[in-house]
């Protein structure tokens, strides 16, 4: 056995959209679930988290930093996984996914200059870096930010 074929032991769950509270004959009547009294047995219990008054966990821990909003996850690729690519290909953000370069483009691609091209490509991409674009264009391709 592993995590793989992990499942409950036989008969131990059954479905959760049975009508709670409709007498002992149900299985599930009188007090519905909720034990005998208490705060839980009442409407109106309290929310996720509510620890009876005492300061909750999440606003005992300190808190740091922030996130800024305005961030753009930009998806980066060096020029040597542009290799895949034929000779005079036009290389988009499309192509890059149909090879599987990129699988989530999210909020931009940009080329980075690590690694050897020998390919002459025409790129139209959102971003790239000095390096990259020196080598795209040494071998007469051309870099179109898009």
């Amino acid at each position: 056995m592993d995590l793989s074929n992990l499942q409950p032991a036989a008969g131990s769950k059954h479905s959760d959209n049975f009508r709670r509270g409709r007498g002992h004959g149900s299985g599930n009547g009188k007090t519905a679930g909720k034990g005998h009294k208490g705060q839980k047995a009442r409407s109106g219990a309290p929310r996720p988290g509510f620890e009876g008054g005492q300061m909750p966990l999440y606003r005992r821990i300190p808190k740091r930093g922030f996130t800024n909003r305005n961030t753009k996850e930009i998806v980066a690729i060096n020029v040597s996984a542009l290799e895949c690519f034929d000779n005079d290909a036009v290389v988009t953000v499309e192509s890059l996914m149909e090879c599987g370069i990129v699988k989530n483009p999210r909020d931009g691609v940009k080329i980075l200059g690590d690694g050897e091209l020998t390919k002459k490509l025409t790129v139209k991409v959102d971003a790239f870096s000095e390096g990259a674009k020196t080598k795209i264009e040494a071998l007469g391709g051309t870099c179109e930010v898009i």
